[in-house]
């Protein structure tokens, strides 16, 4: 996980995240307001003090607080990003994940960029978007990938022999 900079900006929500956020939080404080309601009646019934029963003083799992700080702050689809590139052998099989790995996901146009080993599987893999798109919505929550974006293999660069004629672009050049 990156450490995140001071000085970052955080991207600017708009839209349908707005409204998630907002919705999260409403909720998260009409449930405040539950509890505070039933803690002071408890308190008036019974007086204040500790139980056997949990309470908003009781320490919290730290799976729960974690859960809690990602859907507070917002984080549900980075989140389930990154959970999908490190499950990414489970979602699109062990042949698939043999000669394709997820390279980055851009949140913004929602484009998970996948790079293959080979322009075979490149070009199987853009058989597939369709059908890889449609598993990862299911994963993640539907409209999290619109596309995929496959990359064939890194090129070697190119290196050129000792004799070469000035402004040759090598054996490209006759063929093309």
């Amino acid at each position: 996980m990156a450490v995140s900079d001071p000085d970052a900006r955080t991207p600017e929500l708009s839209g349908v995240d707005l409204a998630r956020v907002a919705l999260r939080a409403a909720k998260e404080q009409a449930r405040q307001r539950g509890e505070q309601v039933r803690e002071k009646r408890e308190a008036k019934r019974h007086g204040l003090r500790s139980g056997a029963r949990a309470d908003g003083r009781d320490p919290v799992p730290l799976g729960a607080a974690l859960n809690r700080l990602i859907t507070e702050r917002g984080w549900e689809a980075p989140a389930a990003v990154g959970g999908v590139m490190g499950r990414w052998s489970q979602i699109v099989g062990p042949d698939i994940a043999a000669h394709c790995e997820p390279k980055h996901f851009a949140e913004a146009e929602a484009v998970l960029t996948v790079q293959c080993d080979s322009t075979a599987w490149a070009t199987q893999l853009r058989l597939l978007a369709r059908q890889l798109v449609a598993r990862l919505n299911h994963e993640l929550g539907h409209g999290t990938v619109r596309v995929i974006k496959v990359q064939g293999p890194d090129a070697p660069a190119r290196s050129y022999g000792r004799l070469r004629a000035p402004g040759s672009k090598g054996p490209g050049d006759t063929w093309g």
